[in-house]
């Protein structure tokens, strides 16, 4: 079974910063792919960030490179998503994803493979 639960979303101000977080469980979170993806109103789901099994390697979306920073705690099953200089355009759900490939990378990140948890809002004010 797998379990992700996002929070941390929330309202804050264009150039602002927040931190998702997104609990995962079994001992077998070390081994997968971790990260992010967001939906805008009236857009399809985006990849945004990821990092490969062991934290060594990360990847971003152009539009929030840069700016965002994934980072995840294996003895905690614990993936965040540090988001700084927050633009209008970052307003969206956001859902923690993992992937199903054993110690995946990032290419393991992708709309049809994931697991996925319920989201949470960050909307960003202009």
């Amino acid at each position: 079974q797998v379990q992700l639960v996002e929070s941390g979303g929330g309202l804050v101000q264009t150039g602002g910063s927040l931190r998702l977080s997104c609990a995962g469980s079994g001992r077998s979170f070390s081994a997968f792919a971790m990260g992010w993806f967001r939906q805008a109103p009236g857009k399809e789901r985006e990849f945004v960030a990821g990092i490969n099994w062991s934290g060594g390697a990360t990847d971003f979306a152009d539009s929030v490179k840069g700016r965002f920073t994934i980072s995840r705690d294996n003895a905690k099953n614990m993936v965040f998503l540090r988001m700084n200089s927050l633009k209008s355009e970052d307003t969206a759900v956001y859902y923690c994803a993992r992937g199903r490939t054993f110690r995946g990378g990032t290419n393991d990140l992708f709309q049809g493979n994931n697991y996925w948890g319920q989201g949470t809002q960050v909307t960003v004010s202009s």
